[in-house]
């Protein structure tokens, strides 16, 4: 039997070691959460993107009664800027989560739909995205969706 090892590499940052422009996208995102509807989980994420014109688009989860109808944070704000800027890329986008009024110490991963479809727009873009999971002690940065979702699911698998 053959075997294949995968591994994924990510870097940790702390917040002096951020950009300006990461800081204000994190900040954005930190922002966005606190306008969730989170009535049932009480984990308030929200999500920020940053176009590559410079233009900010954010997001929050959004929860339903008739589980599993919510939205994500991620989701949110990528449709958000899919729909209003079609033909602009991502260039960054960031994650925070809180519950209880605080940020988690350790950040946040997005789900596995939320992963497909951050996929979906950087083969759309044909550009990688900066990625920025937000945690208290740490902050979590990868560039390109790959690194979280290995033997990805895409077009290219499509074709025949």
């Amino acid at each position: 039997m053959e075997q294949i090892k995968l591994t994924s590499v990510l870097s940790v940052l702390h917040w002096a070691e951020l950009t300006e422009e990461a800081r204000k996208t994190i900040e954005a995102a930190k922002e966005a959460s606190y306008r969730a509807y989170a009535p049932y989980s009480n984990f308030w994420v929200g999500s920020a993107v940053l176009l590559e014109d410079g233009t900010m688009v954010t997001g929050n989860n959004q929860e339903n009664a008739a589980s599993p109808n919510g939205l994500c944070a991620e989701r949110t704000a990528v449709f958000s800027a899919n729909s209003l800027y079609p033909g602009q890329s991502i260039k960054m986008l960031a994650v925070a989560a809180q519950t209880g009024g605080e940020f988690l110490k350790e950040p946040v991963t997005p789900c596995g739909a939320c992963r497909q479809t951050l996929l979906e727009s950087e083969k759309r873009f044909g550009k990688e995205i900066e990625i920025y999971l937000y945690g208290t002690e740490k902050i979590y940065y990868l560039k390109g969706i790959e690194t979280l979702l290995p033997l990805s699911f895409c077009s290219d698998t499509l074709s025949v």
